[in-house]
């Protein structure tokens, strides 16, 4: 057993906890859609075990996950979600499901060893696997076609996660890539 979590959890093992970071990095598109704004940041993840979860044949081992980041400087959050992380130690898999209360659901997922330290998840809109789902407004005005999060755990006992995701901007040719970074280190 690892000093957080239960082997069971495979590479998610050391994610259970609290962790915060304040050198968060967003490039998203700014108010008027014309411009790139980028903002500062400072996040706190909270991980939960949810134990084993049997579905017939299939175990998984979750985290329950929660994430709240705020513009450097700012008390009220500008980005919330909630989900699961999920370990599925017959299928080698990774996934990760979410919900951003401006009404998007994602379930990305990837293959990794039970001892990886780096690991990449995807989902695209339209998969019937690995998906994107999104409400009215965003599927018109600013439509995810694609997301993908890189995650890499450091020996230092901190994690950095690079994530980006792919929008289709109502009146733009070109793909924006939304992107965030950082690197958060446990607190509890």
């Amino acid at each position: 057993m690892t000093d957080h979590g239960v082997p069971e959890l495979g590479p998610l093992a050391v994610l259970e906890g609290v962790w915060e970071g304040d050198k968060g990095a967003d490039v998203a598109p700014d108010d008027d859609r014309t411009q790139v704004e980028r903002n500062a940041f400072r996040e706190r993840m909270i991980f939960e075990s949810t134990g084993l979860v049997e579905n017939h044949e299939q175990s998984l081992y979750g985290l329950r996950y929660s994430k709240v980041a705020w513009r450097l400087g700012a008390d009220e959050p500008f980005h919330e979600e909630v989900g699961y992380w999920l370990w599925d130690p017959n299928a080698r898999q990774v996934m990760l499901t979410f919900n951003i209360p401006r009404g998007i659901t994602v379930l990305a997922g990837g293959s990794a060893e039970p001892d990886a330290k780096s690991f990449r998840l995807e989902a695209e809109v339209g998969s019937e696997v690995f998906g994107i789902c999104s409400g009215p407004f965003l599927d018109e005005e600013f439509k995810t076609v694609r997301y993908h999060i890189d995650v890499t755990i450091h020996d230092d006992g901190s994690f950095t996660y690079d994530e980006d995701t792919v929008l289709s901007i109502k009146g733009q040719e070109e793909l924006f890539h939304h992107t965030d970074h950082n690197t958060l280190r446990r607190v509890s």
